[in-house]
């Protein structure tokens, strides 16, 4: 196991609280539940285990089943478990995230905007540009994951 490489909240301070200021206004008009669906999935994607540790914690907290939990990584073939609106905004998310190897196609905007106002989308869309920065800076760093489960709040 490597070990975490610097502490970036100690050595740039102004900088990560920034980031927590972005990251509190960044999807705050969607559903707390919605914003860490994403924030799990994005996290997933981009290997950032400190971020899934805390965010898998914070849905259970709120009392979303740890079935539907675990199903968020394979969420198109769970779809069960997961709204319409959820997906559409799983979909957009991952389109975002891809940038720049990929970028969202018309139909992936139309199948957000069925569920979504043009102001959700774009705060769903920071959202993803908010936990991304995260992600990018706990993998870098190696950031651990806590021995004891993360408390949230």
């Amino acid at each position: 196991m490597s070990s975490a490489r610097l502490d970036y909240h100690a050595l740039a301070p102004a900088a990560a609280r920034g980031g927590t200021q972005f990251s509190h206004v960044a999807g705050s008009t969607l559903d707390k539940r919605l914003r860490e669906l994403v924030n799990l999935r994005i996290s997933q994607i981009n290997g950032c285990a400190f971020c899934i540790d805390m965010h898998w914690a914070d849905l259970l907290k709120q009392g979303m089943d740890p079935r539907h939990v675990n199903a968020v990584a394979g969420w198109r073939e769970a779809e069960r478990f997961f709204s319409e609106a959820e997906r559409a905004a799983f979909n957009w998310a991952e389109a975002v995230n891809a940038v720049p190897h990929r970028t969202p196609s018309d139909a992936d905007f139309e199948a957000v905007k069925r569920h979504f106002s043009d102001a959700q989308i774009a705060d769903l869309s920071f959202a993803v540009c908010a936990i991304r920065s995260w992600n990018m800076l706990n993998a870098s760093f190696h950031t651990q994951v806590p021995e004891t489960p993360y408390t949230v709040g």
